[in-house]
């Protein structure tokens, strides 16, 4: 298999570093601590076809590969990683639209989808139903020309923000094929959002719950036909993983980037980075350490979105404990003094 980068995708990489050396990576910090969502800049993002990367180029798509995507994510996580797996976000829901809505559906979203005048928000995870999405409890009624939607959805990026809800409701029995999925336009009566969640990561945006009291949604706005909408939302997220992979890939990168430039210009005591220690106590250093955070971490997984809320003091503690594996010598620093002493003649 080949591996190698066509000329085409060449040229897409660079564009993507490009927009993520100049427009992202500048601001990342400040977006961060000041929680701001750069609409603007996500719309100069769409401008380069970033916000319908694989949707259809008849209402203003890209038409490119899942590939492709992933080439884009990657690089634009190295900007900036919220930012960047927004996008995934929106061009998801963007995608649903194309691939399973009528043409009446694509025709009045997908322009204005694609340039970002409309940003768009998936909504799937519900309080009660995390990973086990199939046993959601909110619903669609059908009433004339109308649904009825009551409920609501939690962990929503974008929530509260965002102009366009593609949201998935029970409008038959219990599991996946009772669900159906919709678009819900903001302003729509009866749809209200929570507060902004305040969380340990992705400050830069925001995250809240999306609420459905006899919210009217005209029939015309279901995507494709009752009992397909579970089985959408999955592919949906086929896709969105592969995007999220490429933005850790991304944001990995600046991590190695950064530590490297950092390990070639650190001396301390006027030698290169290599803090003495016995063995034993570089051994006890740096199994506690490892094993304290992992646990913390574990825990924080277990608590599943809500241990990434600063509601429950998981995420602080992770945070609190991460910098153990750093301080009075970092544990790959431990290894090295371990080896060193194992092996010393």
């Amino acid at each position: 298999m080949d591996f190698a980068l066509s000329d085409d995708q060449i040229a897409i990489q660079d564009a993507a570093r490009a927009f993520a050396e100049g427009q992202l990576a500048p601001h990342s910090a400040e977006w961060d601590e000041k929680k701001h969502f750069p609409v603007d800049v996500l719309r100069q993002a769409a401008e380069l076809g970033f916000a319908g990367i694989y949707v259809q180029e008849d209402v203003g798509g890209t038409g490119l590969s899942r590939l492709d995507a992933s080439i884009i994510f990657e690089a634009l996580s190295y900007g900036d990683v919220p930012t960047a797996a927004y996008l995934t976000i929106h061009n998801m829901a963007a995608w649903m639209i194309d691939r399973f809505g009528s043409e009446d559906l694509r025709r009045r979203y997908l322009p204005r989808l694609t340039t970002m005048e409309l940003i768009a928000s998936y909504c799937l995870t519900e309080p009660g139903s995390g990973s086990d999405a199939a046993n959601m409890r909110t619903s669609a009624r059908l009433d004339g020309d109308h649904y009825v939607l009551n409920g609501g959805k939690a962990f929503i990026s974008g929530g509260g923000v965002s102009d366009v809800y593609v949201v998935m409701a029970r409008t038959g029995g219990d599991g996946a094929k009772g669900v159906s999925a919709f678009v819900v336009e903001k302003g729509t009566p009866g749809l209200t959002f929570g507060a902004n969640e305040r969380k340990m990561g992705w400050n830069s945006q925001p995250t809240a719950q999306v609420n459905f009291d006899d919210c009217r949604v005209p029939v015309a706005n279901r995507i494709g036909q009752e009992g397909e909408g579970f089985r959408f939302a999955m592919m949906g997220l086929d896709g969105g993983r592969l995007n999220i992979a490429s933005c850790s890939l991304g944001g990995a990168q600046l991590a190695l980037d950064t530590a490297k430039a950092y390990l070639e210009t650190r001396n301390q005591f006027g030698k290169p980075l290599d803090p003495q220690a016995t063995k034993l106590c570089a051994m006890a250093k740096r199994f506690a350490t490892d094993a304290g955070f992992q646990v913390a971490n574990d825990a924080l997984q277990l608590h599943g979105g809500y241990g990434y809320l600063q509601d429950y003091p998981l995420e602080r503690i992770v945070r609190d404990l991460r910098v153990h594996q750093i301080l009075e010598g970092t544990n790959e620093i431990m290894r090295v003094i371990i080896a060193r002493e194992m092996f010393r003649q």
